[in-house]
């Protein structure tokens, strides 16, 4: 099953919420009398030949439902065929020497062909450097030269309020601009991406933006346009980027390994609560309560202990476990943090040198979004051999679907697992409800995810 959005588009979250019809954005400063008007032109003109517009095409593998005459009649057909697509997206020039164009996952999934066009009408066949999926980020390499180059600031200085800038190919209308301010900061738990650690803007993303420039009124580079909040699929005042220190640490991992390799604390808890700091005697209303440290784990080593509560990353503040896990997995392997952390009514600093996450433990929104909230080890547990769920957050996703913790998953639709790699693959190619075969202690229970 598809668990990404739609190619080449602006990733649209469904919603119920009764939205106003025209959002109210945000605009630059007026002009004041005796002065000259304001105006984002110079700043235009230095940047937008930084983005480029993406062209895809490819054969996408479909599969169709099974027509029961098809047997009776002795002509059974393949349960798959491969369809022709196209589309459209946007990208941003980070390294004019290397040539190098970063852009979402999404936009060129699939992609047998890849075309970057740049403002001056150039075009390039692009090469596929690396991709990640659960952040959404894909680079792209094409051979030019005169390339203009956008130059990074670092988004962890943003602050809400700030003007933002967004510069894309909405439904193929090229280099389109529109502007607005930061509507906020760490924006996660929005199911559109394994990790998430979002700008929100009210600058207008519509389809099309997706792998394009948010910049600032210097024109640096704060984020990757991503996704946009709307029921009709068209702009509500509500967009998404990925931020721009997050990207790079994603690419420079993929420059350097061909891959992002995840780094891991080792460490299991939960989003710090009312309840918990209550119960616990905190002073810190926010952060990331550490229930469990695993042996030997990056945590253990670093002298991270249980009932801790994690409230920074590098200075910067955590307001939730999902957030923290999101800054964790995109700093990458072998680096080193320094967390805050909460302990015996005192605040500290301890350094931790991040190891890698590895394949048998993971977060379990990368096996599916519905599944956000829950951490999954592949091992065993009083003799039954599967997915162990090793934690599950209250109010989450996986809560409200049902899954507990010491749940072993031992089923995917009648489908036996024993890894998460298995079960990530039988999910990947389920169309349709997903029914969860679990063994609870003695008793044998199955969840339903639609």
């Amino acid at each position: 099953m598809k668990l990404k959005h739609s190619l080449l588009t602006a990733a649209i979250l469904s919603t119920s919420l009764l939205l106003s019809p025209h959002a109210a954005l945000a605009k630059l400063p007026m002009a004041v009398e005796g002065q000259a008007m304001p105006t984002l032109a110079p700043m235009l003109e230095r940047v937008t030949p930084g983005v480029v517009s993406i062209q895809v095409s490819g054969a996408k593998e479909v599969r169709r439902r099974v027509d029961p005459f098809d047997y009776f009649f002795g002509n059974p057909q393949p349960r798959s065929q491969k369809r022709p697509f196209s589309g459209l997206g946007s990208g941003v020039i980070i390294d004019a020497d290397e040539g190098y164009v970063v852009t979402n996952n999404h936009v060129i999934a699939d992609a047998e062909k890849i075309i970057v066009t740049l403002e001056d009408g150039r075009e390039f066949e692009a090469k596929l450097v690396g991709t990640d999926k659960e952040s959404d980020i894909a680079l792209l390499e094409i051979d030019g030269e005169n390339l203009t180059e956008i130059k990074l600031a670092d988004s962890d200085k943003l602050r809400v309020g700030d003007f933002s800038v967004a510069i894309g190919n909405p439904f193929g209308l090229s280099h389109t601009v529109t502007s607005g301010i930061i509507s906020a900061l760490g924006r996660s738990g929005l199911n559109i991406e394994g990790y998430e650690d979002f700008i929100q803007t009210d600058a207008a993303i519509n389809q099309g933006n997706s792998g394009g420039a948010l910049v600032n009124l210097r024109g640096e580079l704060i984020g990757i346009n991503t996704a946009i909040l709307g029921a009709s699929g068209g702009n509500v005042g509500i967009g998404f980027a990925i931020p721009s220190n997050m990207m790079k640490n994603l690419v420079d991992q993929i420059v350097e390994f061909g891959q992002v390799r995840r780094g891991s604390l080792g460490i299991e808890g939960r989003t710090l609560d009312a309840g918990i700091a209550k119960a616990q005697g905190f002073d810190v209303k926010q952060g990331a309560y550490v229930a469990r440290v695993i042996k030997d784990s990056a945590a253990a080593e670093a002298g991270i202990l249980a009932n801790d509560v994690i409230i920074s990353v590098n200075g910067d503040s955590i307001n939730s476990f999902a957030e923290l896990a999101s800054k964790i997995a995109t700093i990458g392997e072998g680096r080193t943090v320094e967390l805050g952390v909460y302990r015996d009514g005192k605040k500290r600093t301890i350094e931790v040198t991040l190891k890698g996450q590895g394949e048998a433990r993971a977060p379990a929104d990368r096996v599916h979004p519905m599944l956000r909230g829950a951490v999954l080890e592949s091992g065993e547990r009083n003799g039954n051999k599967g997915v162990v769920v090793t934690s599950v957050e209250p109010r989450s996703p996986a809560a409200r679907v049902g899954l507990e913790e010491g749940d072993v998953i031992m089923q995917v639709n009648r489908q036996r697992v024993d890894s998460i790699r298995d079960m990530s693959n039988l999910i990947e190619d389920i169309q349709g409800n997903i029914v969860l075969g679990i063994k609870r202690g003695r008793d044998s229970v199955f969840l339903l995810i639609q």
